[in-house]
């Protein structure tokens, strides 16, 4: 069974218990491809060891609630702009005062 919730990523079922979460951004032999590995470790909760640096939580209580997670933390990373800093020009220095002799 394949569940696609997203155009980008999809969640693949290995075997029984086991499934991938995939980023289609990446060829197929791209080890980059594979963003988590879900398990699941009883009948009320799956656990995800996630192969990207990504601060999600590691336990839910189905793989697609993972994968929503994902989706959720995606489209919240890119839904600003950047901040633009306003620009001045630099401050002139003020002009020297003569020196007036003792």
């Amino acid at each position: 069974m394949t569940e696609v919730a997203d155009a980008r990523f999809e969640l693949r079922k290995v075997v029984g218990y086991e499934w991938l979460i995939l980023d289609h951004r990446y060829e197929v032999n791209d080890p980059r491809r594979t963003v988590g590995c879900v398990y699941q470790v009883d009948e009320y909760e799956v656990e995800v060891s996630w192969m990207r640096e990504i601060p999600l939580a590691r336990r839910y209580m189905t793989p697609l609630d993972a994968l929503q997670e994902l989706l959720r933390f995606e489209n919240r990373s890119r839904s600003t702009r950047p901040i633009e800093i306003p620009h001045q020009p630099p401050l002139m220095a003020p002009a020297p005062t003569p020196s007036s002799p003792l």
